[in-house]
C-alpha cells in the first residue's frame, strides 16, 4: 500500500494537517502524522523514524518548515516534500539558515518556563493570512507551546542528497522569507512553485492532496 507520512512545523500539531490527511485516504493511501514536540530536532527525528521504519513500503514524506530539519534527517523514504521547509546541510540548523522571519519572531511570547508560544493575532496574519477566517482562526485555536532550541538542532543525515527530493516555495510566506526558500530549493531535485501563504494545508489543502497523489502515483510499479 501506498504510504505518506505527514510532519508538522514549530508551534503545530497533527490536526493542523488532518484534511490533508482524509483527502488521502480516501485513495487508499496509508497516512501517518506524528506529533513532535519531543523536546529536540534529535527526539523528532526518532519519533519520525519509527513511524517511516514501522511502514511496509518507504513512504513519500512532507516536513513543513521545521518539519524540513526533521524529515532531512529522516532515512528509508521515497521521496522528500519540502513545503516552505529548511533544507539543512551539515552542520547547518534552520536558525543558521535564516531561520523565522522578522514578523513571526515579533509574534513569539516567551512564557516564564522558557517555553515560547505565538501571539494569536500576530500568528493569524503571519501564518495563516491568505486563508479563509474560519480556518485560520481554528488553526491559531490549535497552535501549542514549542519547547526551546529545536530550531537549532543540527540534522546527523542529510537524506536530499541521496533522495529524490521535491521543493514547493510558498511565495506568499510571511513567516519564511520566499528569497530564502528559494535558495534552499537548489538543494532538491524538483522545485514547485506556490502563490500562497506559508500554510497551504490550511487555505489550500487541494494543492497538498494533489500533489502528494503524484508522487504516490510515481511510486507505484507500471502494471
Amino acid at each position: 500500500m501506498a504510504a505518506v507520512v505527514l510532519v508538522h512545523g514549530l508551534y503545530h500539531r497533527p490536526e493542523h494537517l488532518a484534511v490533508v490527511a482524509e483527502g488521502l485516504r480516501t485513495d487508499g493511501t496509508e497516512v501517518a502524522v506524528p506529533e513532535l514536540h519531543r523536546g529536540s530536532l534529535a527526539a523528532d527525528t526518532a519519533a519520525v523514524q519509527a513511524v517511516v521504519d514501522a511502514l511496509p513500503e518507504p513512504p513519500v514524506v512532507l516536513g513543513h518548515s521545521y518539519g524540513g530539519s526533521v524529515i532531512t534527517g529522516v532515512r528509508g523514504a521515497a521521496h522528500l516534500v519540502y513545503l516552505a521547509a529548511f533544507v539543512p546541510d551539515a552542520d547547518e540548523s534552520a536558525a543558521g539558515l535564516g531561520g523565522a522571519s522578522q514578523q513571526l519572531k515579533d509574534a513569539v511570547v516567551v512564557e516564564p518556563d522558557g517555553s515560547t508560544t505565538l501571539h494569536p493575532g500576530l500568528a493569524v496574519d503571519t501564518l495563516y493570512g491568505d486563508c479563509p477566517e474560519p480556518l485560520a482562526a481554528r488553526a491559531v485555536g490549535l497552535l501549542r507551546a514549542q519547547a526551546p532550541g529545536c530550531g537549532r538542532g543540527v540534522p546527523q543525515h542529510h537524506s536530499w542528497k541521496e533522495t529524490p527530493s521535491t521543493y514547493v516555495i510558498c511565495a506568499q510566506d510571511r513567516a519564511i522569507a520566499p528569497g530564502l526558500q528559494r535558495t534552499m530549493a537548489s538543494r532538491c531535485t524538483d522545485v514547485r512553485e506556490w502563490q500562497t501563504g506559508h500554510s497551504p494545508f490550511v487555505g489550500r489543502p487541494d494543492l497538498v492532496v494533489e500533489l502528494l497523489r503524484e508522487l504516490v502515483e510515481a511510486q507505484q510499479p507500471a502494471s
